[in-house]
């Protein structure tokens, strides 16, 4: 495609953005994720698509792919409150750690037999796919008018705010042993611990600088407070990365701090980055989906279907109702639901740029895998969503659930 003069560029780049808005919207109308309407519209932009866009960049894709999980992170993290959060923070991080590697670890297995690839190669796709996304589970919700029982929404939201982290070292370290088949595993571990503290102490220590200063009265007027907010998302990350942290742990923790914090300019802060949230959304999955070549997806669609059906009916429930055995607040109608609700979208395929961007033999085919499963999770587990919080009765219309005073163990 030729190169464009700028007022074609951003005439088009407009044109994209309010169209993948609309696919994304007509796509939870009709119960599924925004993120099918989003990738759907970049892929009818792409090469194959009457768009003929040619976009191959994946340093660019992976790019900006990590800028928009940075502020779709903080946002989720402005709005998780704290006190729902709390309670469910020793199951969530348990899902988070153990339950991500007990999926991945699954994957990767049955990758092996039923992909005939070898073990690094399945140790890969199996890291890629661990992590949830919540936030499509949750838009859902809100346009069916369900309310979940008990802790099981605060309990899906801090995971899927908390997994991303555990996915991306997992991912990590099999590029590192793939790169030193004599690296020692015992070495990850001491990096595992740094990064998670580092991310932690440098998101935590974000999330009450930006209260801070926003609490001094010249910085509420004008706009600022929402440069001030983006500015803080960005130093959560950088510098949490700078300091051998997790940049997308310390991200969501900022947010988490700052969102729980008492300040004037609260609530617009709020709903901006809620609004750059969407933003970054839109511009990530239109990005991959210009990437993505649909005549490529077909020679995968065999192994795609296999490791969707072991992800959602093996790893997921295998994962949670393990991690949740200790906890005796959720019942099995929980398990069930939480098992189900596990959505892969917007990480495992920015994951999956990875290994392409680091040069690993077979890493297009693990993309046209990875890509292929999240849009067939999306596409099943997305409009059967209400449908198994209603089967397991663990959900109210929001109208019942306000009369509810106080949150119960659900699932018994």
């Amino acid at each position: 495609m030729a190169f464009l003069d700028t007022e074609s560029t951003l005439l088009l780049l407009g044109v994209l953005l309010l169209t993948t808005v609309l696919a994304g919207s007509l796509s939870s109308r009709f119960g599924m994720p925004a993120l099918i309407g989003f990738l759907g519209l970049g892929m009818l932009a792409g090469v194959d698509g009457p768009g003929g866009i040619a976009f191959d960049n994946f340093e660019v894709a992976q790019a900006v792919g990590m800028a928009s999980l940075v502020f779709i992170l903080f946002s989720g993290g402005l709005d998780t409150d704290w006190k729902d959060a709390r309670r469910v923070a020793a199951p969530a991080l348990v899902l988070a750690s153990a339950g991500v590697m007990i999926s991945a670890g699954i994957v990767a297995v049955s990758a092996v037999f039923l992909l005939d690839v070898d073990p690094a190669q399945a140790a890969l796709l199996g890291a890629i796919i661990a992590s949830t996304d919540a936030a499509a589970v949750f838009a859902i919700l809100r346009s069916t008018g369900l309310d979940l029982h008990g802790d099981v929404a605060a309990l899906i939201e801090v995971e899927s705010g908390s997994n991303d982290p555990m996915a991306i070292f997992l991912v990590g370290a099999v590029l590192l042993f793939m790169a030193e088949p004599g690296a020692s595993a015992f070495k990850l571990v001491p990096d595992f611990i740094v990064q998670m503290l580092m991310g932690a102490l440098v998101g935590v220590g974000a999330g009450y600088a930006m209260p801070a200063i926003l609490k001094r009265g010249g910085y509420r007027q004008g706009g600022l407070a929402f440069v001030i907010s983006i500015a803080a998302a960005l130093i959560a990350f950088g510098a949490a990365e700078l300091l051998s942290g997790n940049g997308f742990l310390a991200a969501y923790l900022a947010g988490l701090v700052a969102g729980n914090q008492h300040y004037a300019a609260k609530r617009t802060v709020s709903t901006f980055q809620d609004g750059m949230a969407w933003l970054a959304q839109v511009t990530m999955f239109l990005t991959l989906g210009l990437l993505v070549t649909p005549s490529q997806i077909e020679p995968v669609i065999l192994p795609g279907l296999a490791i969707t059906a072991i992800l959602m009916f093996v790893a997921r429930p295998l994962s949670v109702f393990l991690c949740l055995a200790p906890f005796r607040g959720f019942g099995w109608r929980a398990k069930l639901f939480v098992s189900w609700a596990g959505l892969r979208g917007a990480v495992p395929i920015v994951l999956a740029t990875f290994p392409i961007v680091a040069g690993v033999e077979g890493a297009f085919a693990i993309f046209n895998v990875v890509f292929f499963v999240v849009l067939l999770s999306s596409l099943i587990q997305g409009p059967t969503i209400k449908w198994a919080a209603k089967r397991l009765a663990i959900a109210d219309h929001d109208s019942r659930a306000l009369q509810r005073l106080a949150p119960t163990p659900v699932g018994d």
